[in-house]
């Protein structure tokens, strides 16, 4: 129950927000493919959670391997769907001509940030199973779904666009940022709802560089690596 009502409580600001943007300018709104954006967060979220403890864990570890192998098997077979499509999702490992050039120094960005977060916040004893998940699920299973199927949605909710930084920027880029973060510091227990502004900083800043990585290259190839290395880095250093 309080996984329902966290995701409640998650989806009820994404709404807020995302209406209010939508007023905006509603040439460039789309709420049907908002409303699929929402339906898609909830999916991904009743995967994760093993349908809220209903679903038991055949696989087993001290690890969520089942909740991000059930998530991730969905976030495929949504990337295969007519409306998606492996090339739009990003599921591609050919990169934009030229784009690389432009893309390695901000990789290099990235990793300096993980490696700075290492260092000020040494991680403690880890394991051979910890290091598998952190160096596969994380980038496998987020990155398809939040870089992928959901920027997806959300671009097209969202279509008006804003050259930066050699992208095109809408709305839906930074939604999906903020629904990043909010899985990662938002949370209801005890009768009372919690947001963890650190991690927030934690999880949504690097969460942008993903997104420029993969609006840029056109590719989920670098989010993949590069968010499998963050989490990864500070088991292994």
């Amino acid at each position: 129950m309080n996984g329902l009502i966290g995701l409640g409580g998650t989806l009820a600001l994404f709404f807020i927000f995302s209406l209010i943007l939508g007023c905006t300018d509603r040439r460039t709104f789309s709420s049907r493919w908002l409303l699929a954006a929402a339906a898609l967060v909830a999916i991904n979220d009743a995967l994760l959670t093993h349908l809220y403890g209903l679903m038991p864990d055949l696989i087993g570890g001290e690890w969520n391997w089942q909740g991000k192998l059930l998530a991730l098997a969905a976030s495929l077979a949504i990337a295969a769907s007519p409306g998606f499509g492996f090339r739009r999702v990003g599921l591609t490992i050919a990169q934009e001509p030229g784009s690389l050039k432009a893309a390695l120094p901000v990789a290099v960005l990235y990793c300096a940030f993980f490696v700075g977060v290492a260092v000020a916040f040494p991680g403690g004893h880890s394991n051979g199973e910890e290091i598998a998940f952190q160096l596969t699920m994380p980038g496998l299973e987020e990155e398809l779904f939040y870089r992928g199927i959901l920027l997806l949605a959300l671009d097209r909710a969202f279509t008006g666009r804003k050259r930066f930084l050699g992208v095109d920027w809408g709305w839906g880029a930074v939604m999906s940022c903020f629904l990043f973060g909010m899985a990662h510091a938002f949370s209801y227990s005890n009768g009372s709802f919690a947001f963890d502004p650190l991690t927030m900083a934690l999880t949504a800043v690097p969460s942008f560089i993903a997104v420029w990585l993969r609006l840029r290259t056109g590719s989920l190839l670098l989010p993949i690596l590069l968010h499998n290395f963050g989490n990864s880095f500070s088991l292994i250093a």
